[in-house]
């Protein structure tokens, strides 16, 4: 029975250790450098003696900001993902939560860092002696229910919240979402989401699992619906899972009318209503490809429901959230905390190894 997210990474790295793994417009590391250099990073961490303790990753939106992750996990940690876009308010709040020890940076973000802890830069940790006989001692330690990640919530309902996920929970998620997705490794993502969200889990964890591709697609491009799409079809992607607003911008500026997407044949979405003139229009370009509508909070590890959209709709419904994934249960709940009957309003209440750990150092929420 797999324990470990890691396992996905070491698995694959035999099978195919010189394909691309992550890549960028202008970078990318096979799955054999992500494997050396997340070993490398956790290497150094356990060096360093932490243990058990979120390690900030303060880094530009690249594939090494992926290693780092994975490096962190290595260590036995967990890693808290930060981005030099977030405003600095929020990177503020997230500091005084954590109280971190020590941050991974990159050169573009090491002198934006006003913490007291250890800094310690991606490329020097890269260099370090891989500890085999240390790593393995970890992976002995470890269980399948130690977080791996802290996320943080966007904050609109007061101050972000930090949600602890540990390796069962993304495991069950990962093994359910590519199921329905049904990815393999000939499956190329265009990765939209950033990197500090649990979107993200939907592109990093089954490109290890499949051994398939992840772009991580230039923010800006979502700016200008036409050069998205030339990346897209430049690197031959077939599966996107993003916001339901970034799939309108592309659609609702016309896009479609100057140039189409060559190579997709899924399309994700979540995390907000896809219109459906919006959903009509891209169904219209790619008649034969498979649109899935995914719904969960962060609290239940990225997605919990999914509905693929198999039917017409009118200009006035709204696709479906669907229904659970495996080890899921959903429960509708009235204020009185019973369970709602057919045709009453509940709120959504979910159940599974998907919900996460807490919230970190808030326990009255």
């Amino acid at each position: 029975m797999q324990t470990n997210v890691l396992e996905y990474l070491e698995h694959t790295v035999i099978r195919v250790p010189d394909k691309i793994a992550y890549a960028n417009d202008k970078d990318s590391l096979t799955f054999q450098q992500v494997y050396d250099y997340s070993r490398a990073i956790g290497s150094a961490v356990i060096e360093r003696g932490y243990d058990k303790q979120p390690i900030v990753v303060y880094m530009k939106k690249h594939p090494n900001a992926i290693c780092a992750f994975y490096g962190v996990i290595y260590s036995g940690n967990y890693y808290v993902p930060i981005d030099e876009e977030m405003p600095q308010y929020r990177i503020d709040l997230i500091f005084q939560t954590l109280n971190p020890r020590m941050i991974i940076c990159d050169k573009d973000t090491k002198d934006k860092i006003d913490v007291d802890c250890e800094l310690c830069l991606f490329d020097d940790l890269i260099q370090h002696d891989i500890l085999v006989d240390q790593l393995m001692m970890v992976r002995d330690k470890a269980l399948d229910i130690d977080p791996i990640y802290i996320v943080f919530t966007s904050g609109s309902t007061g101050i972000p919240k930090g949600v602890m996920a540990c390796h069962r929970s993304v495991i069950d998620y990962i093994e359910n979402l590519s199921e329905v997705l049904q990815i393999n490794e000939n499956t190329i993502f265009g990765n939209q989401s950033p990197l500090y969200f649990d979107a993200c889990l939907k592109e990093l964890y089954p490109t290890l699992k499949y051994g398939a591709t992840a772009y991580l697609i230039p923010k800006q491009l979502f700016m200008f619906p036409i050069q998205l799409i030339e990346f897209l079809n430049k690197y031959h992607i077939n599966t996107i899972c993003w916001v339901a607003s970034a799939l309108s911008l592309v659609s609702g500026f016309k896009t479609f009318d100057t140039i189409k997407p060559e190579y997709l044949h899924t399309i994700a979405f979540g995390s907000e209503v896809f219109p459906i003139k919006q959903y009509n229009a891209w169904k219209e370009v790619l008649p034969n490809a498979r649109f899935i509508n995914l719904y969960g909070p962060t609290e239940a590890t990225g997605m919990s429901c999914y509905y693929e959209v198999d039917r017409d709709f009118a200009l006035d419904e709204v696709i479906p959230i669907g229904k659970p994934f495996h080890n899921t249960e959903i429960l509708l709940l009235k204020d009185d905390n019973t369970l709602a009957n057919d045709n009453e309003v509940g709120e959504i209440c979910i159940r599974g190894t998907c919900v996460t750990l807490g919230y970190y150092c808030n326990e009255e929420k």
